[in-house]
């Protein structure tokens, strides 16, 4: 059994890490951690996430010096559902300490995802000080980087707009079928689970209307075609309903691109691999919402190419997926406990 850790486990990513990690047969939640002055700490788990109440009792232990020897000593895993900054800094501590000899750290925010420091400045507002840890993270899309999870010591897990938008483009590009100097045009809608659970106004349900933001500024755009090798045109919208993304991607297919040939490249992808469906019909919120899978379908009219890819934002976009790198990374099978 792998001792496993979760700091950052009072948001909603961090819960459901928490219930993943409890129910996985290979698995132990060793500890729940939480900033040193939040105002979580020593509060039960299951007082803030009451679905839980009588199974994950456990308390969130503050990550003070005494948290992060105890992580050190005793931990395999480390699961970090923290702001971008604070895994910036919190991951090279544990994974350059002696003491911690063989941790892994899958980091959910977007701290080591692009090997880029600029990257960092532009999109996230802060300096990036750890460039060596930046050069060995390895992305943890888990249908198509899984050789390189197996090895590494420090796991970027995607975002949850990348995730849905990746993979329902990869098998196009992998195949050369995109049109050359096309830039794929990404339509996403996201519930309001994915601004996290702090309180703020503008994603409060009840003011939410479904309305575009971060026009030509959001930084998983860079995110996305950085990881495809090409550019992208990317739009999300924030939608009123709890969980969720659903994403409509136009492509323009280069010149003799079949039907069968689209097909081929969708199906060789992604046999073998249970956590994608290959749904021919277009997906919807419904059918991923509390579920790790991501669903992609497709319709095609001469050149032009509509796919719609469907994951839960939380699940597959953020915790499910941490999961699927952990059963990568140490021999488990992809979907196990999930």
């Amino acid at each position: 059994m792998l001792n496993t850790v979760i700091v950052g486990a009072s948001g909603y990513a961090g819960a459901e890490l928490a219930a993943l990690v409890h129910h996985h047969p290979h698995l132990t939640l060793a500890g729940l951690y939480v900033s040193a002055g939040s105002q979580d700490a020593h509060k039960r788990f299951s007082a803030l996430h009451p679905q839980w109440h009588g199974k994950l009792d456990h308390p969130l232990l503050p990550l003070d010096e005494e948290g992060m020897d105890r992580i050190l000593t005793e931990a395999d895993v480390v699961l970090l559902a923290t702001a971008h900054e604070v895994s910036a800094e919190l991951a090279p501590r544990f994974l350059a300490n002696t003491l911690a000899k063989g941790l892994t750290v899958f980091d959910l925010s977007g701290a080591f995802r692009v090997n880029d420091q600029q990257f960092y400045a532009s999109f996230y507002g802060f300096t990036h000080q750890n460039e060596q840890w930046l050069q060995q993270a390895v992305y943890g899309l888990a249908e198509w980087n899984s050789e390189a999870i197996k090895q590494a010591q420090l796991i970027a897990v995607p975002g949850c707009y990348p995730t849905a938008s990746l993979c329902a483009l990869k098998p196009l590009q992998q195949d050369g079928l995109i049109a050359k100097g096309w830039q794929p045009i990404i339509n996403a809608v996201s519930g309001v689970s994915g601004a996290g659970r702090k309180a703020a106004l503008n994603s409060s349900f009840c003011e939410v209307s479904l309305s575009p933001y971060g026009t030509f500024k959001h930084r998983h755009q860079p995110e996305i075609s950085h990881h495809l090798g090409q550019e992208v045109l990317f739009q999300p919208h924030l939608g009123n309903y709890v969980r969720g993304i659903l994403a409509t991607i136009y492509v323009q297919l280069a010149d003799g691109v079949t039907p069968a040939q689209v097909e081929q490249a969708f199906h060789k992808a992604y046999e073998g691999k249970p956590l994608v469906r290959l749904t021919g019909q277009m997906p919807s919120i419904r059918a991923v919402a509390g579920t790790p899978y991501c669903d992609i379908a497709w319709q095609q009219q001469g050149n032009m190419l509509v796919v719609v890819s469907a994951i839960d934002n939380l699940l597959k976009g953020a915790a499910s997926q941490a999961l699927q790198c952990i059963n990568i990374k140490f021999g488990f099978e992809p979907a196990t406990g999930l």
